[in-house]
């Protein structure tokens, strides 16, 4: 089916360019001929940008009308050589995708236009707790704070103590000093997923992590690059029911989605009811 839906789109494209060339003005002027269809300089215009040079242009302009030759060609060829039934049938093929891809644009502008993108926080809570079930969650996810420090730094021990602690002077110091860490992560309101935090703590792998990742415990793990300073505030393990706010981005986009839906099927029936009462659309017994 790869050829045919190839051939299609050839087709699709070249009867579009038949059409336009065939309802080009005489004050036209043409630069290519290919029997009776011929491609004309007002065609072109554009596609030479400032930044080249004569020759590229002069290649650029031979092998766009070379192509463009070369699909009307096949095209009269497709034409002469395909057998009757396949031509209406490749016809009924381009007007349906050329339907459907007008329809579809139409639709997804008037879904733009008209379609309420606000989410509110009941919404989501709505959500949620009627689907709670569904979000199970298939890895471990965490609240942590962490940093990762050069080798020889000096001042690792307040560093750990003011990790451990974290009230405002902590977070102030700890600001303070951050240009001297290669890594760090003070939002420990944010769930993140194991398989991120062991990218972000080389030293940290699935032989190890059970005996690291438990919820309020610091830990320090080493390797050539760093020393990695780690406090967990809080973990979920797998099938625990993930919190709100790690799945909200999810159910936002299911409840955009569904209302996406729905907008469209009211709009297909307005424009039937619309076209049926201006008398633009009745179906015969």
């Amino acid at each position: 089916m790869k050829w045919l839906y190839s051939l299609i789109l050839l087709l699709f494209f070249c009867f579009g360019s038949c059409g336009k060339l065939l309802n080009s003005s005489e004050d036209q002027t043409p630069i290519a001929r290919v029997g009776d269809t011929y491609l004309y300089t007002q065609e072109v215009e554009g596609l030479i940008s400032e930044d080249m040079t004569p020759a590229d242009s002069a290649s650029f302009m031979t092998n766009f009308i070379n192509n463009w030759a070369t699909r009307q060609l096949l095209l009269s060829k497709a034409n002469i050589n395909l057998p009757e039934e396949k031509l209406k049938e490749f016809d009924r093929l381009v007007e349906d995708y050329r339907t459907d891809l007008y329809t579809r644009a139409y639709k997804e502008a008037l879904v733009s236009q008209g379609q309420d993108t606000t989410v509110s926080q009941v919404e989501l809570k709505a959500f949620y707790d009627l689907q709670k079930e569904n979000f199970r969650l298939k890895e471990k996810i965490l609240r942590l704070r962490f940093v990762e420090t050069p080798l020889q730094f000096l001042n690792k021990d307040e560093v750990i103590s003011r990790l451990k602690g974290f009230d405002e002077d902590d977070r102030s110091y700890l600001d303070s000093v951050g240009i001297q860490f290669k890594k760090l992560n003070f939002n420990d309101s944010l769930w993140v997923p194991v398989s991120r935090v062991m990218q972000e703590i080389p030293p940290l792998s699935a032989d190890n992590e059970n005996r690291y990742l438990k919820k309020s415990q610091f830990f320090e793990l080493q390797d050539p690059s760093g020393v990695y300073l780690v406090y967990i505030k809080d973990i979920l393990q797998v099938n625990e029911i993930a919190p709100l706010p790690y799945v909200e981005p999810s159910i936002r986009q299911v409840i955009l989605n569904r209302r996406k839906l729905d907008f469209i099927k009211k709009l297909e029936t307005e424009i039937i009811d619309e076209a049926t009462r201006e008398n633009e659309f009745e179906i015969f017994e």
